[in-house]
């Protein structure tokens, strides 16, 4: 694993950001052990202003995925433990009336944070979950009728046990449109694993791990995110996708025009992450699931027969031509 000295930690240079973002999944990837494409993906989602749903069996990292990213990128870290008693003031904050100036006091919730995780969000109810809606979508939260911004950037990875169902209230649709993705981390290789117990033998990696980048440089990445060049037939690719997950004869409810949006910012990101200035089909292609998937519902007869929101998926990228792009010709 390739080590930093103290004075290359910090980099400022715009000019090179796929060496920063090298840096930073090097860094978290002394703590996650052969989870890559997860924490790429992570970084993905972080450089559009987008959020991240984690499902996932316990023990397997999705908290320290979301804590040593953090630690990584030098931003301010809260995690909200949900259980059903949870209540939203607990999440967004609550005013308090000071006797000595006569007025009310904003006490922030731990929604203020640059990375917030939502930890088993599943297993509060509906109330305290929508609590998350409008900071999600607009950024914003609202206490008695004041408005507070939240700071820049702002992430939100929540995590949920799929096995674990007692005791928990599924997701609305609503909620689950605003995760950008929803990824699965499974379970490491045996070589992983192993590498795993030798790392934390004598201390947690996470604990020796340092900043290696600041906030203006990754806000300075996320602007640089939004000029990646996504040509003409790759947006109408993109809008192709989604518009035959509402015809395709195994969905109920396909995806949303959210959901194209999320495609296109996903792969603008993925293109950047991955030392493009612009975008190919197979960013398009591999974002499909961990984009759309979680926005579709499939039909009782479909998931009785066996089918999956995968295969469906498969299905679609199946029928439609893949576009060539003038950066490929060239």
């Amino acid at each position: 694993m390739m080590q930093y000295t103290e004075k290359d930690l910090i980099n400022r240079d715009f000019d090179n950001p796929h060496d920063v973002l090298n840096k930073v999944v090097s860094n978290v990837e002394q703590v996650i052990v052969g989870k890559s494409r997860a924490v790429q993906l992570c970084m993905v989602a972080l450089l559009c202003d987008g959020h991240v749903l984690l499902e996932d069996v316990p023990g397997v990292g999705k908290t320290m995925l979301v804590r040593s990213l953090a630690k990584t990128l030098g931003c301010s870290f809260k995690r909200i433990q949900f259980t059903p008693d949870l209540l939203p003031s607990d999440v967004t904050g609550i005013s308090i009336y000071n006797q000595k100036t006569a007025d009310f006091e904003f006490r922030p919730g731990p929604i203020m944070a640059n990375v917030v995780l939502a930890d088993e969000i599943n297993r509060t109810s509906p109330k305290t979950q929508s609590a998350l809606l409008e900071a999600m979508e607009e950024s914003n939260v609202t206490v008695d009728g004041v408005t507070y911004k939240l700071p820049s950037p702002f992430l939100v990875m929540a995590t949920q046990n799929p096995i674990e169902y007692e005791g928990t209230f599924p997701l609305p649709e609503a909620q689950l449109d605003r995760f950008l993705l929803k990824l699965n981390l499974g379970y490491p290789s045996q070589e992983d694993e192993i590498d795993m117990l030798s790392r934390q033998q004598m201390a947690h990696p996470i604990e020796a791990i340092q900043q290696v980048t600041d906030l203006e440089t990754l806000q300075e990445m996320q602007r640089k995110v939004r000029e990646v060049h996504v040509d003409e037939s790759l947006r109408s690719y993109i809008v192709k996708i989604t518009t035959e997950t509402r015809k395709h004869q195994a969905v109920y409810l396909g995806a949303s025009p959210r959901g194209s949006l999320a495609l296109f910012r996903a792969s603008q990101a993925l293109a950047f992450v991955l030392g493009r200035n612009y975008v190919v089909p197979d960013d398009v292609k591999q974002l499909v699931p961990v984009t759309l998937g979680h926005r579709i519902i499939l039909k009782s007869e479909a998931r009785l027969g066996g089918q999956s929101v995968d295969q469906v998926l498969s299905d679609i990228l199946r029928g439609i031509p893949v576009p060539v792009t003038r950066e490929q010709v060239r």
